[in-house]
């Protein structure tokens, strides 16, 4: 970039979500992933996102957002993992309001053992979803979460890991 007044040429430097958005960006429609990141990751998210894919089939348009079912950035309550989510979500929908879906999903990693095949036809899984969910467009954020905390339809959460995860809420 040159300013013109003077001709001086400044750098432009870019923000930590602009090079958080770039490098977790991923699918066939990865300029829109990379719309989504720099909002996503603008905030710094208890359970953090890895990365946001964007695909399109025909008219279709589908977001995938991956969060870690691990090592929190702080511990969370089970409803606090639920607003994250519901906010995740509604931050797709305002950064790409011609997202038709999102699918949303935790994992965990899977202890692999040395020398095991980790990528190909004879892959080892390295990781397990913990949690999943898919929303459709329109869908509004208290929908969402009352789908999301009644384990409704589209919506998965591993028993195990929710008992060992979330921390207790305070009693009132």
């Amino acid at each position: 970039m040159v300013c013109a007044a003077s001709g001086i040429a400044v750098a432009y430097e870019p923000s930590v979500a602009q090079l958080d958005a770039e490098a977790r960006a991923a699918g066939n429609r990865r300029e829109i992933a990379d719309r989504i990141g720099v909002t996503v990751f603008a905030t710094r998210w208890p359970a953090e996102v890895s990365q946001i894919s964007a695909n399109a089939l025909g008219d279709h348009l589908i977001v995938g957002v991956r969060v870690l079912g691990v090592k929190f950035h702080r511990p969370m309550t089970r409803s606090e993992f639920v607003s994250e989510i519901v906010a995740l979500v509604t931050a797709v929908w305002k950064a790409a309001p011609e997202v038709e879906e999102v699918d949303l999903w935790a994992s965990v990693p899977i202890a692999v053992e040395k020398g095991a095949i980790v990528s190909g036809d004879l892959a080892k899984p390295v990781s397990r979803t913990v949690f999943s969910l898919s929303a459709r467009r329109g869908e509004s954020s208290s929908a969402l979460r009352a789908r999301i905390e009644g384990a409704d339809a589209g919506v998965f959460w591993d028993a195990e890991w929710t008992r060992t995860v979330f921390k207790e809420s305070p009693s009132v």
